[in-house]
């Protein structure tokens, strides 16, 4: 009966590991590391729990942008930190930024992430439409300002300059 509760015990550590993984967080312009978001799944989809810190406080812009890449680029004759990520994922080509949890949007667009007043982020959002399949060979982005889930008055949300990103490594 022991081992029969113990290889129960290592099936599921191995299942919920399976269904998890950690996405180690960069500045943009520096490398330097900030932190991780831990992404596992729940019956409501994808939950993203950040562990960052030296953050500017407020809300920002946050979302899985197509490429696994977080190198500059050049845009219009000006380098763009973390660049190289590319525009929010959107594989049904939508062509607009919307809410999370509407189906006429980028799939990549999340919740707003809160950076409290000493520069920490560590409450949970939740994307209900994205599944980790959804994740494999992409990068998550966090943006300098916050995000109005629109495209006006500003497109992509607003959420500014590209802060933070870190490449989700496939599975």
């Amino acid at each position: 009966m022991k081992k029969l509760l113990a290889g129960s015990v290592l099936a599921f550590a191995a299942l919920s590991q399976a269904h998890a993984l950690t996405i180690t967080m960069n500045d943009a312009e520096t490398g330097k590391s900030a932190g991780t978001v831990n992404v596992s799944e729940s019956e409501y989809g994808l939950v993203f729990t950040p562990k960052l810190e030296g953050i500017e406080s407020g809300g920002h812009g946050f979302h899985v942008h197509e490429n696994p890449s977080c190198d500059s680029k050049m845009k219009d004759g000006e380098n763009v930190p973390a660049g190289a990520a590319g525009s929010h994922y959107d594989p049904d080509n939508t062509g607009k930024h919307g809410y999370p949890w509407t189906d006429d949007s980028h799939l990549g667009d999340l919740p707003l992430l809160y950076v409290s007043e000493d520069g920490t982020a560590m409450h949970p959002v939740l994307a209900p439409r994205l599944t980790m399949n959804d994740l494999e060979g992409r990068a998550l982005m966090i943006h300098a300002g916050g995000d109005n889930y629109s495209d006006s008055p500003e497109k992509l949300g607003g959420g500014g300059a590209r802060v933070l990103c870190g490449v989700i490594a496939a599975s």
